[in-house]
């Protein structure tokens, strides 16, 4: 399959104490280190190690085995640290091994199967070479160690004429991530927004349409940019083709540090890009995003 622009996926492939190989995007890889002294916490989380000073900064360890239920190592002096960083935080996931940077597709990327429960801890599934990989769901796993709530909306955040121009707008929010479409969805419940919500590019595709077709268009799409099959970029590719939905206002919400995705989000045709999860800078966004529609 040729590849097109946004489809290519790098992943770095790992191994657990188990000899389980997983895969990690690549872009959420700050390093790759040693395990440094760690200081163990006398409250710290059961799945925390402790805490390294990475470079002057505290960085958490996370024993992964442990967090997505498996034996964990018995020595954190073996295997190494993926020094992760996403969603606006840094930790540090303790693995036995790494073994190799890859590259495949996102649609050869399959949704994880459909009897592997809400404890699966994976985003999809794709094959390397014949071997099965599993992508691992990072956020999840940081969630079930410290659940994240958006911050309450300040009363002053938004000015009155801002309020009454989100009031029951019309959004669409697609994510793969029972996690962060549920941080989303509170938030833009708490905007008093109409909020529609979906789990794959496919479904957001063919509820624009369908809503489109009712008269009742949606006016922003709220689009994560990492899921399988079909990625953020591919489905605002898709979108500015179709002479009904083509001008559909994007917002695509990545748990990568918005910065990187911005010039390719405006190559695609996004309209905006945003790193997740900041209910102030959301619901800036959202106004931008209606103010532009009038």
């Amino acid at each position: 399959m040729a590849m097109v622009m946004g489809d290519a996926l790098s992943l770095l492939l790992f191994r657990l104490h188990s000899g389980r190989l997983l895969g990690i995007n690549l872009l959420k890889v700050q390093e790759i280190i040693p395990c440094p002294a760690l200081t163990k916490l006398p409250s710290r989380h059961p799945h925390v190690l402790g805490v390294a000073t990475l470079r002057g900064s505290a960085l958490t360890v996370i024993d992964l085995a442990r967090a997505i239920g498996e034996q964990g190592g018995s020595d954190s002096r073996e295997g190494c640290l993926i020094v992760t960083e996403l969603s606006r935080s840094r930790q540090g996931l303790h693995v036995q091994s790494v073994e190799r940077i890859v590259q495949c597709s996102t649609r050869d990327v399959r949704p994880p199967p459909a009897g592997s429960g809400g404890k699966a801890f994976i985003t999809g599934v794709t094959q390397i070479d014949g071997k099965i990989v599993q992508i691992l769901d990072i956020e999840k796993v940081l969630h079930e160690l410290a659940p994240a709530f958006p911050e309450e909306l300040d009363d002053n955040l938004l000015t009155e004429h801002e309020r009454q121009l989100l009031k029951g707008r019309r959004v669409l929010v697609v994510d793969d991530s029972h996690v962060a479409l549920h941080q989303t969805q509170l938030t833009l419940n708490k905007l008093e927004l109409d909020c529609q919500t979906v789990r794959s590019a496919a479904a957001a595709l063919e509820r624009l349409k369908a809503e489109h077709a009712l008269g009742r268009p949606i006016e922003v799409l709220v689009s994560d940019i990492e899921m399988p099959e079909m990625d953020g970029y591919d489905l605002v590719r898709t979108i500015r083709k179709d002479a009904e939905i083509g001008q559909t206002y994007v917002l695509l919400h990545t748990s990568l540090d918005s910065t990187m995705n911005t010039e390719k989000a405006q190559a695609v045709g996004a309209n905006d890009v945003l790193t997740k999860f900041s209910t102030v800078d959301l619901s800036k966004a959202l106004v931008r995003a209606f103010e532009s529609l009038g």
